[in-house]
């Protein structure tokens, strides 16, 4: 069956009645001539930085000491210019939305400031690589499934997650706006695992499984812990102000001493909630009240019934404790 011609006429009254929809007070739009960050250049440049991070592991295979300050080096050349553009469009754009306009008209030199910011993060590599090797070590250590190290900066998605947030947070701390979120989200997309950029985490942290993790802002977790899949580390409730508006940036979700283990579908929700040293917190219990250290916590024992027969009878029903 061929297409009907004739009903293509109403596609240029239809255009007319989507673009209508575009004003000025619409919140899903952005029309003019100031471009935000593009999605896909900031994505390449997390593939880039973990080509540095990790040499050999991802698109570049084949390198050797000899060749392999051409490659960073070649890296390390363009993540500045397409650092700088990205974060100063991101700059140029919290500045239109702070200061509620519409041009790009500014006295500020936002490609200056981006490129202070791309070479502070670029600075920031060596110690990137340092506390990335420790949550190698943590996940190789934490996991008897795992054969080699190796194995962790191919395969965990846990390990991903983890790699793109402490790029990320390196950003919030930079006070880089929308790129950092930008890119936990894309991290969030392919592993399941949401870690908001401006939690803080110690060094040798893993998560083992890991879909499902939910790890929120202002979140702080201390060093050696480990998170099993479906844990979730939220905000209690948001307090709002007298016009009913959200208060931002208070302390809103857990804090995780040393040595916490917190298993699966665990739920850690308050700002003023603390899980102290060396606790061990049990799959799916709902905490909300501080729990002092080396303490753990189960929920009581659940019963299991199973019921046998034709027709759904009760008749052989059995109870097992587990």
């Amino acid at each position: 069956m061929s297409s009907d011609f004739r009903l293509k006429e109403q596609l240029p009254e239809l255009t007319e009645q989507i673009v209508a929809t575009y004003t000025p007070k619409d919140s899903i739009n952005h029309l003019g001539h100031c471009p935000l960050p593009s999605y896909t250049a900031v994505v390449e440049i997390l593939l880039d930085l973990k080509d540095i991070l990790y040499p050999g592991y991802r698109r570049k295979t084949g390198l050797h000491t000899g060749n392999i300050r051409y490659h960073v080096g070649s890296l390390i050349d363009s993540l500045h210019d397409e650092l700088t553009t990205q974060i100063a469009r991101a700059l140029r754009h919290e500045s239109r939305v702070q200061k509620k306009h519409t041009d790009c008209e500014s006295d500020v030199d936002f490609e200056a400031k981006g490129q202070t910011m791309a070479i502070e993060l670029l600075k920031r590599i060596p110690e990137l690589r340092r506390i990335l090797a420790t949550d190698v070590q943590a996940a190789f250590d934490g996991d008897p499934a795992c054969q080699t190290t190796d194995e962790v900066v191919f395969c965990y998605p846990g390990f991903e997650a983890i790699t793109v947030y402490r790029i990320a947070h390196q950003l919030v701390k930079l006070d880089v706006p929308f790129i950092p979120r930008m890119m936990t989200e894309w991290a969030h997309k392919q592993t399941g695992i949401d870690i908001h950029p401006g939690a803080t985490i110690g060094d040798h942290f893993f998560i083992d499984h890991g879909t499902g993790v939910v790890i929120g802002e202002t979140c702080e977790i201390g060093r050696r812990v480990k998170l099993y899949q479906g844990v979730t580390l939220g905000a209690l409730s948001f307090k709002t102000d007298d016009d009913g508006q959200l208060i931002r940036g208070s302390k809103r979700h857990p804090t995780i001493e040393d040595g916490v283990v917190v298993y699966a579908n665990a739920t850690i929700l308050g700002g003023k909630t603390t899980i102290g040293k060396d606790s061990v917190i049990g799959s799916s219990v709902w905490i909300t009240k501080s729990v002092g250290p080396q303490t753990t916590v189960v929920l009581e024992k659940p019963q299991l019934k199973v019921r046998n027969g034709k027709n759904d009878s009760l008749a052989d029903e059995m109870n097992f404790q587990i």
